[in-house]
């Protein structure tokens, strides 16, 4: 395995009951980078975050990380490991305020008010209790202010957020890949507008489970006007 591969997944198949979400999907996820993971609702994109995260286990195939086999190895054990994951859904404690969310994370939360300072008047509040946008700024923040995730995977990142605070979170995610060097993994329905992702980034094109396509957002920009 190369080592400049962070995470793959190597002939995964997944089972949800008796549907099958991955049909034997062979994904690499290059290290210190941004990839997207694209596709519609079904096609697979949320369950490869959630096989690399160990949240979901895998019917068969295997979980490599830095050429290590972490198939069987517990969601919170990657975790402590330095792999963060921030779903699409139930990124928040809804009956916690949002100051008291933040105090979770292990790093002091400017940061995340200075990405999203909407956040501010808002810290009393009780997340159940926020917009759609203002639990994604919540949500995403937990990536912001984790300074030791090596893996960022990140679930529809701008999702409900205004097109300023889209492009500032494109931004700092970007960031903690050619800042500090972690490795970024976003899942969308829709390739962020141009310019949002840093150069090198990997994209990788999920249809009905299956891998349909590798390469660089020109190349797809490409291959879709032919």
């Amino acid at each position: 395995m190369s080592p400049g591969i962070e995470l793959a997944l190597h002939a995964a198949r997944v089972r949800y009951g008796p549907l099958e979400a991955l049909h034997g999907v062979d994904l690499p996820v290059p290290a210190a980078t941004v990839t997207v993971l694209l596709g519609r609702n079904g096609s697979g994109r949320t369950t490869v975050l959630r096989a690399l995260a160990g949240t979901v286990p895998l019917s068969a195939g295997r979980v490599l990380w830095r050429g290590e086999d972490v198939t069987r190895l517990p969601a919170h054990v990657r975790a402590r490991r330095g792999l963060c994951l921030v779903p699409d859904v139930r990124a928040v404690y809804a009956t916690l305020t949002v100051a008291e969310n933040l105090a979770l994370s292990p790093a002091a939360p400017d940061e995340a008010l200075a990405a999203y300072p909407a956040l501010v008047p808002l810290l009393a509040r009780r997340a159940g209790t926020l917009s759609g946008g203002e639990r994604r700024m919540l949500a995403v923040s937990r990536a912001l202010l984790t300074p030791a995730a090596r893996v960022v995977l990140v679930d529809e990142p701008a999702l409900g957020m205004s097109p300023a605070v889209a492009a500032r979170t494109y931004e700092r995610l970007a960031a903690l890949a050619t800042g500090r060097g972690a490795t970024v993994v976003l899942a969308e329905q829709r390739l962020p507008p141009p310019g949002a992702l840093p150069r090198g980034t990997l994209v990788h094109e999920l249809r009905r489970g299956s891998l349909a396509f590798s390469g660089e957002p020109p190349e797809l920009a490409a291959r879709a006007r032919e």
